[in-house]
This record gives C-alpha cells, structure tokens and sequence, in this order.
C-alpha cells in the first residue's frame, strides 16, 4: 500500500469536510471554490455517493432509509452501512497510476473519511474539486482499516469513530427478525473505471462522479440465497465471499443530473 504525506486534519465525509490534496490542489465543500494552482482551464467536479440500485434477492429500498431482502423463507434488512476511505482521487487517462507523476491524478479527500450509505435511493453530495482540463478515466480510492497503533491520521480518525478501530466496513440490520452488526476489516486499494471517460475541457461546466455501493449484494451467495450476516464476521464460514462481493458491489459513472444512474442509461 502506498504511502504519502498526510498534514490535514480528518473530518467525516458527511460533514462535506475539506482536506488538503496531496496531488495538485485543494477539495472543497459543495458550493465554495478553491484556488486553481494557475491553471486558466478547469471545471467543478463533485463526489457524490449513491446507495445502489436495490438488486440483490428481491432487494427495495424504502423512504424508512433501509434496504429489505428476501429469499425464500429468510428476511435481511440493512439499517445502516458506513465503510472508511482514504486516498480518493480522479485519475488522468495517459497516466498508468497516481504514483507517476504530482499532475497524475486530482484529490477529493486524502482521509480516512466516514461514508454512510444513504439507503432509501437518493444521492449524498459529499466534496467537490477544480479538476483541470484533461480525460479522467478512473476513480482510485483505498477502503481502510484505520490503525489504533499510534498513526497520526488515523488517531485524529479514531476520536470522532472510536468503534471503527480496525473496522473498514459496518453494516447494522436485522436477519429473519434478530439484530445483527456485521464488520470487516478489509484493506484494500480500488481502481474503478470511468466509462465512458470523464471529459474536462473547460468550457462543459460543472459534473458530478457518483460512486455507487449497492449493499444489496452483500449478503447473498451464488445461488441466490441470503447469508446470515453473523457468518461472516471475522473468521466465519462467509467472510471472504462477502468481501468479495462488497468489491464487486462498487461502481463509479459519470452523473450530471445526480440521480444516482449513469448518464444517458
């Protein structure tokens, strides 16, 4: 896993916090602006986060901000999910990673930050940035597991989040009526592809690049059944399989009018 200097405060995701950028500039909250650095070409991009499209095991989401499963005989409803990202940022398309170069890539947040899942369908705005003029073609973050082990950054993190200490992912709900807190602590670094490729030239005006968790995935296997979240906790029998299945939940479009759909599907 890389490493990179890290001298801003942290501040959760849901405060639309801002946090120096260790690429080219600086993010910012929804709705200021920030100096560009000398670039006279350039437009606004926000982050914004989407709860996913509801599509596993006859998944819906309802206006009680919860996600509602069932297969066969068995009930799962999320309540809550919130993961940590660290390291968010917008890759340019001639570069191979963000490591090439200090122009290689535009910082929303360097984190960790706390991302909670709004679960009823709508879009979350979170942070936005002066992206300069060029083709973007990946959004590269790391879900982190922050460390109690005396790390400055992910100390500052754990004051306001004491009960994510080496927990990267939480999600809270019921399973066939009984309450369930399902945590994780993957670590892992995500290059999710922008297609098509998102487009600065200066003159298109403001965007927004949503970044899409569909929870509803996370607790089903192959065939289709729901996964008592209880195994697959640390060291159950479905731990891996649900890891693998919240990376693979994850996507990253495009989407101008912010309703948590890729542009022009």
């Amino acid at each position: 896993m890389r490493q990179r200097t890290r001298w801003a405060p942290v501040l959760a995701i849901v405060a639309a916090g801002a946090v120096a950028a260790a690429c080219t500039q600086s993010a910012t909250a929804p709705g200021t602006t920030a100096p560009l650095g000398g670039s006279t070409s350039s437009s606004r991009v926000t982050l914004s986060v989407a709860g996913g499209s509801g599509t596993g095991a006859s998944a819906s989401m309802t206006p009680a901000l919860s996600v509602s499963q069932t297969s066969g005989s068995d009930e799962l409803v999320l309540d809550s999910v919130s993961l940590v990202l660290r390291e968010i940022e917008l890759k340019r398309q001639e570069d191979d990673t963000c490591e090439s170069s200090a122009d290689a890539c535009e910082e929303f947040e360097t984190g960790p930050i706390l991302l909670s899942l709004p679960l009823d369908g709508t879009v979350d705005q979170q942070v936005s940035v002066d992206v300069p003029a060029g083709t973007y073609d990946e959004l590269e973050f790391e879900i982190h597991k922050p460390e109690d082990d005396g790390n400055e950054v992910d100390q500052a993190f754990l004051q306001d989040h004491p009960d994510f200490a080496r927990i990267s992912i939480r999600a809270r709900g019921t399973f066939n009526g009984t309450d369930f807190t399902f945590t994780s602590d993957l670590n892992a670094e995500q290059e999710k592809a922008l297609a098509p490729a998102l487009v600065v030239d200066g003159s298109s005006g403001p965007t927004n690049v949503t970044l899409s968790v569909d929870a509803s995935t996370w607790f089903v296997a192959g065939d289709g059944s729901l996964i008592d979240p209880s195994t697959a906790n640390k060291g159950g029998a479905n731990e891996n399989l649900v890891k693998d299945n919240i990376i693979a939940s994850i996507r990253t479009f495009e989407d101008r009018d912010e309703d948590g759909a890729e542009d022009g599907s």
